[in-house]
C-alpha cells in the first residue's frame, strides 16, 4: 500500500510538472527532461509512469476533463434552473483557468493535439451535451424562449466561451478571463430570455464575477 500511494503521487507529481511546462513551451518545444525537473522526479521514474510525451501530453488532457467534469457534476447535482446552471458552469471552468495549472495546460494541449495524434473532440463534445441538455431544462422553465435551438445554443455558447479566454490569454494572460466571460453572458441573455422570464440580464451575467447565491436563492422560475 505505502508503495502504491508513493507511485500515485509521483505520477500526480509529473502531471502536475509536465502541466507546467507544457503550458509555457506548448507540445513541440517542451522536452521529458524539463518535465522530470520540474516535477523533481528522475528520468527513469518518469518513465515509469510514461513511455513518451504523447502519453503524457494525454494524461495532462484526461486530468483536466477530470477536474472539470468533477466541478461541472457538482453544480449540476445542486439543482439549479438551467439558465443558472448554464453561468455558474462557466464561471467555475474561468476560476479553473486562473487557478488550476493542469486545466489551462490541457486546454492548450487540446489545440496542438494535431501534433501528437487525431484532434481532442471528448471534452468539448461532453461540455457541448452538457449545455443542451441545461438549455433545454431552461426552455421547459421558461427562462429560455422556446424557439431558441438548443443545440446550436449550446455550441455557440462552448465556442464563444472557447474564443473569449483564448483572446483573454492572449491579451491579458486571462487577467481579465471573468470580465470577458461576464460580457459574453450579458450580450447574449437579452437575446434568449423568455419573455415571461423577467429577471434582469445584468444581475443573471453578474453571476460570473458575483458571489454565488445558494440554489434556493437562484432566480425563480415562471410558473408556465
Amino acid at each position: 500500500m505505502v508503495l502504491q500511494n508513493r507511485a500515485k503521487a509521483t505520477r500526480g507529481a509529473i502531471i502536475i510538472g509536465a502541466a507546467a511546462v507544457f503550458e509555457e513551451h506548448g507540445y513541440g518545444s517542451a522536452s521529458l527532461t524539463q518535465v522530470s525537473e520540474a516535477a523533481g522526479v528522475t528520468k527513469g521514474a518518469l518513465y515509469f509512469h510514461f513511455q513518451s510525451k504523447e502519453d503524457l501530453a494525454r494524461a495532462v488532457i484526461e486530468d483536466q476533463h477530470r477536474i472539470v467534469l468533477a466541478e461541472s457534476e457538482s453544480i449540476l447535482n445542486e439543482d439549479r434552473p438551467g439558465l443558472t446552471a448554464m453561468i455558474i458552469l462557466c464561471r467555475a471552468f474561468g476560476l479553473q483557468l486562473l487557478h488550476e495549472p493542469v486545466v489551462r495546460a490541457g486546454i492548450r494541449l487540446t489545440f496542438e493535439a494535431t501534433a501528437f495524434g487525431p484532434p481532442v473532440r471528448g471534452p468539448y463534445e461532453d461540455w457541448i451535451a452538457v449545455m443542451e441538455q441545461l438549455t433545454e431544462r431552461a426552455k421547459t422553465e421558461l427562462q429560455i424562449r422556446l424557439s431558441v435551438d438548443a443545440a446550436a445554443f449550446a455550441r455557440y455558447i462552448v465556442a464563444s466561451f472557447t474564443g473569449v479566454q483564448m483572446v483573454s490569454g492572449v491579451l491579458t494572460g486571462r487577467a481579465d478571463v471573468m470580465q470577458r466571460i461576464e460580457e459574453m453572458w450579458g450580450i447574449l441573455l437579452p437575446g434568449i430570455m423568455h419573455e415571461n422570464f423577467h429577471e434582469d440580464p445584468r444581475a443573471l451575467s453578474r453571476l460570473i464575477s458575483a458571489a454565488i447565491p445558494s440554489p434556493a436563492q437562484s432566480p425563480t422560475v415562471p410558473a408556465p
